[in-house]
């Protein structure tokens, strides 16, 4: 499973904050990782400078091996949070996915 991190211009995306996504999201989907071929997270800040509540958007892609991308969003606070809320969206949507499949 590959991980890609994207960020706007007001969040700096280094490599200490796709350790810390990477490490949520994989705890969160790892039991699937053989079924994703990519997962990919898109942070942004829609306030910017201005601060507030909710204001950290999270967007996850997960791209399962013969489905059509799965993709959820979550906003919060900070960048954890909305990470930690992200990636427990995925964790349902792809549980219930791939659920459906295996009752198939």
């Amino acid at each position: 499973m590959q991980f890609q991190l994207n960020t706007d211009s007001n969040i700096e995306g280094d490599t200490r904050l796709a350790e810390i996504a990477e490490d949520i999201v994989t705890s969160a989907v790892g039991h699937l990782s053989g079924r994703l071929t990519r997962v990919e997270v898109h942070l942004i800040d829609t306030n910017a400078a201005k601060g507030g509540s909710d204001d950290i958007k999270c967007t996850i892609e997960a791209r399962p091996e013969g489905m059509q991308p799965q993709t959820v969003t979550h906003a919060d606070a900070n960048v954890e949070s909305a990470l930690r809320g992200g990636a427990k969206k995925l964790r349902s949507l792809l549980d219930s996915e791939f659920g459906k499949l295996s009752r198939r």
